[in-house]
């Protein structure tokens, strides 16, 4: 057994006193006792019994830990921290890494950082670090949005909220963790376009949805305080139709707060006056709010949502119902700047187009997981034209194109595809568009893109108009075609789901037009099924076609 300092100190000082008394002393023992104290006392040092403390404090140690002992410090040489451009991780559960950490302060004193830094030897990576008991977030230098591998923000914010869902027992995220989650990796590859996103399974959002959501919002301000941007409060805003469920976000967001994240829940369950008094003592990152109130608050300048950088909106169908679309077209125009929307759509029939061009502006990119018709075919709308003859279709066709064209409604280019068969009567449609003045493509399996250049023209011009050959529709890529016009209705009803779930992905303003005489009445049922099935409505004409 090791022994102490104090025992190693009584040895010296009787091997000392043993030399003395060989070689002789000048002085009697109680002299040389005296001297000894003394030399004790200069030096800071004293006997068990003749002190409390064995040294004197200092500014280096003003608690005495070292006993007066001197820390040598070697120089340690720095090594540079590796690059971390491609710093990810999708793993459950905590993120293990080294003790190379270091926290850096951000914001306000009550919100600590969370970094993490790649070491040369292991290659690990550690994502929580803590300070004074708490866990906070931080500078990390985050990786840009990858669909294989979110950044460790993003993750380790899912991980907290789970822990938190599965303590406080919801059934809802006992069966799949939020990490598998098929929803979230499509919502990753929505978003890594920078485009607006529409989901339109035809559902409020769920538990697993809003956690994706606010963990993203999460990581969009640790990457702002990482490239030095100020963010503004609130920086994410989450639109709900009641306080119900205003409540059930409110429950997600709760786990953020220890990383530094406020969320405030504003609906009419609480006087204006409470939340005016809150809004006023807190800076909330995250706002959960009704259209109404929130606009309320905004005429009372108790709030400045200018500076929200990331929206969601959930319940349209309800907004629409409760008379909230003036609310939302304000609120859109409140907010400046870039803006990124993420929109759940449960309201399948077109009535919600006009709610959501006020919301979603330019293209956007539609998420589902649901493949069922009406889900892919949302915002979509169906005319159906019933003619008496086949030179009437063809004038009719042309007066869609030109009310389209007329149409205010398309800030972009107009994309336009006619699909025809090969009879006598596609030529002449080719003859009578290029008379109306407009420029015909018609390249079999041409396929186009968002930034087509052929595709932009004047707007005091006409646009291009696509034609194809039916026989060609699995081969063209439809999707970005906002108008599509069937002046001969397709032999099959497979053929006009087809198109139907296929066009018009990235935006809000698609319109199928399709025009059928006497002869098309044996898919006259099957039509009135898809377009009931779609919210759509049914011409009396083609219901008594079906009849007939």
């Amino acid at each position: 057994m090791a022994k102490g300092d104090d025992a190693l100190a009584k040895k010296k000082n009787k091997d000392r006193r043993k030399k003395m008394r060989k070689e002789g002393s000048s002085v009697s023992a109680r002299v040389a006792s005296i001297i000894a104290a003394k030399k004790r006392r200069l030096s800071g040092r004293r006997s068990m019994c003749q002190g409390m403390c064995f040294s004197l404090p200092s500014p280096d140690d003003p608690f005495n830990d070292r006993n007066g002992k001197l820390e040598f410090q070697t120089k340690k040489s720095k090594k540079k921290p590796l690059a971390r451009k491609n710093e990810k991780a999708f793993v459950k559960g905590k993120m293990k890494g080294t003790e190379n950490e270091k926290a850096i302060s951000v914001g306000s004193e009550n919100k600590k950082s969370l970094i993490s830094n790649n070491n040369s030897g292991t290659g690990q990576e550690k994502a929580e670090v803590q300070m004074n008991g708490k866990v906070g977030r931080g500078r990390q230098r985050q990786a840009r949005e990858n669909v294989d591998c979110p950044s460790k923000f993003l993750m380790y914010s899912l991980n907290e909220i789970e822990k938190a869902l599965r303590h406080e027992g919801n059934e809802e995220e006992e069966d799949e963790s939020l990490f598998v989650s098929p929803w979230g990796v499509e919502f990753l590859k929505c978003y890594s376009t920078g485009k607006d996103i529409l989901e339109s399974s035809g559902t409020s959002c769920t538990t697993e949805q809003i956690a994706w959501i606010v963990s993203m919002a999460a990581d969009i301000i640790v990457r702002r305080e990482e490239e030095d941007l100020s963010v503004p409060t609130p920086s994410f805003l989450f639109l709900v139709p009641s306080q119900e469920e205003a409540a059930k976000v409110r429950l997600v967001c709760k786990p953020l707060k220890a990383l530094g994240i406020h969320t405030v829940s504003i609906h009419p369950g609480s006087s204006i006056d409470h939340q005016i008094q809150g809004l006023a003592s807190c800076e909330p990152e995250f706002l959960v709010s009704t259209p109404d109130r929130l606009l309320e608050l905004v005429s009372l300048k108790a709030i400045d949502i200018s500076g929200v950088s990331f929206m969601a909106v959930d319940g349209v169908e309800s907004l629409y119902n409760g008379g909230c679309l003036n609310a939302l077209k304000s609120i859109r125009q409140s907010i400046s700047g870039n803006l990124r929307t993420v929109v759940f759509n449960n309201f399948l029939s077109g009535a919600c187009v006009p709610v959501l061009q006020n919301l979603l502006l330019g293209s956007i990119c539609r998420l589902s997981i649901d493949q069922s018709i009406p889900s892919q075919s949302a915002c979509i709308v169906q005319t159906i034209h019933l003619c008496t003859s086949e030179e009437e279709r063809l004038l009719k066709s042309i007066q869609v194109l030109d009310h389209a064209c007329d149409s205010l409604l398309c800030s972009q280019p107009l994309k336009v595809l006619y699909v025809v068969g090969n009879d006598y009567n596609s030529f002449n449609l080719v003859k009578m568009l290029e008379i109306n003045g407009y420029t015909v493509s018609v390249e079999s399996n041409r396929n186009i893109s968002d930034d087509d250049d052929s595709l932009d023209t004047n707007t005091k011009m006409k646009p291009v108009v696509s034609v194809i050959n039916l026989e060609h529709i699995s081969s063209t890529n439809l999707a970005f075609y906002e108008t599509v016009i069937l002046p001969n209705f397709v032999p099959s009803i497979d053929n006009y789901v087809q198109v139907l779930m296929r066009m018009a992905r990235h935006s809000i303003n698609g319109n199928l037009h399709s025009f059928l005489t006497k002869e098309d009445a044996p898919i006259a049922r099957s039509l009135v099924g898809i377009l009931e099935q779609c919210g759509q409505a049914v011409p009396e004409t083609l219901r008594n076609l079906h009849l007939t």
